[in-house]
């Protein structure tokens, strides 16, 4: 089994004809130093971590980085993969039989994989089966959950007996943007690794270097994570952003059906993600007005910190409170079926009832 395998996996690189594959990811540089530091005490991790950062701070590359290095033949003197032996050559085309990586995706009838709601058990159990595998290759074997949060509860009671009772020589990573939502049996069997926050002023200019025309305030609007700021420089995204902010900007002017229209414009296929990226706005936008309702300076949208100051007076502070946390619900609901459209109006509605005779 374990001959056959590895031969495919020489097909698959050395086969002229494949098609060519996806580009191994790059590691993002405010996450170089955290990487190597881990990789100069890799004799001393346990059987498994647990990376945490908000979305958008590259958790996922640097959880594929940590697994080349558990995984090459001849590291270097610092821990690092030498991105040359075959073992490396493996898991950067996708082919390590010694490597699992489990995230909330499908595979259909056509053979096309898609975005799935959840990590459901029986992903869970392709890891509960690998770990009864010995190595294919003589050395580590390792298993990636990513992100983890999204495992249902049968899903995460199967992964808890491989913490448990794991098996000589395998590493198990997850990667979380939501730590919290995580079972506490789970986390409690990890080693918790928080990715530190990077330097704004490096990240702004890792962001122009992008081509990024605001690097502060694109940073800003994406609450410091580098890669959703990335992700939403875009002019058509921005205007979409400003034609939000603009409207909540005037809460007793605002048409709440009118507005949410505009995500089933973005088309059946964006919907979602149209909509994931107006619930941050509205939660970047509740987090600045509560900030300077209170008397503290605007964060998340500092291009609007004028419209922001003529609100504040007439907002209801606890109400705003509660409007926050309902927010953050949605948000945590992103991934399950709902109508983007129809929850947008629901949340505008609320918006609308934090104001008395405001603006």
């Amino acid at each position: 089994m374990s001959d056959a395998r590895t031969t495919a996996a020489d097909r698959a690189l050395r086969d002229d004809e494949a098609p060519p594959r996806p580009p191994w990811p790059e590691l993002a540089p405010w996450n170089a130093a955290f990487v190597r530091a881990k990789l100069a005490t890799r004799a001393q991790w346990p059987h498994a971590l647990l990376l945490t950062a908000p979305r958008g701070h590259g958790k996922r590359v640097v959880a594929l980085y940590l697994a080349r290095a558990l995984l090459c033949e001849h590291p270097g003197p610092d821990g690092a993969a030498c991105a040359a032996c075959d073992s490396c050559r493996y898991v950067m085309a996708g082919q390590h039989p010694d490597l699992r990586v489990v995230e909330p995706v499908v595979v259909d009838d056509d053979g096309e994989v898609k975005a799935a709601t959840d990590i459901t058990i029986d992903r869970i159990r392709e890891i509960t089966e690998f770990a009864g595998y010995t190595s294919h290759r003589g050395g580590a074997r390792v298993a990636l959950v990513m992100p983890a949060e999204r495992m249902n509860v049968n899903a995460a009671n199967a992964l808890l007996k491989t913490l448990e009772e794991p098996p000589p020589g395998m590493m198990l990573i997850l990667a979380s943007d939501q730590p919290g939502r995580l079972p506490a049996t789970i986390v409690s069997r990890c080693q918790r690794w928080p990715l530190p926050p990077p330097p704004a002023a490096d990240v702004q200019a890792w962001l122009a270097a992008q081509g990024v025309a605001d690097p502060a305030t694109a940073l800003a609007e994406a609450g410091g994570a580098p890669l959703l700021a990335l992700e939403r420089a875009d002019a058509d995204l921005e205007a979409e952003r400003r034609a939000w902010l603009g409207a909540l900007a005037k809460p007793r002017a605002l048409q709440p059906a009118v507005l949410a229209a505009r995500i089933d414009a973005a088309g059946k296929d964006e919907r979602r993600t149209r909509y994931a990226a107006a619930l941050d706005w509205m939660i970047g936008w509740a987090t600045d007005l509560a900030a300077v309702a209170a008397g503290a300076p605007v964060r998340r949208n500092p291009d609007h910190a004028e419209a922001l100051a003529a609100l504040a007076p007439s907002v209801a502070r606890i109400s705003l409170s509660r409007y926050h946390r309902a927010l953050l619900r949605q948000r945590a609901l992103l991934q399950h079926p709902l109508t983007p459209r129809l929850a947008a109006v629901a949340l505008l509605i609320d918006y609308q009832a934090l104001f008395g005779d405001g603006p």
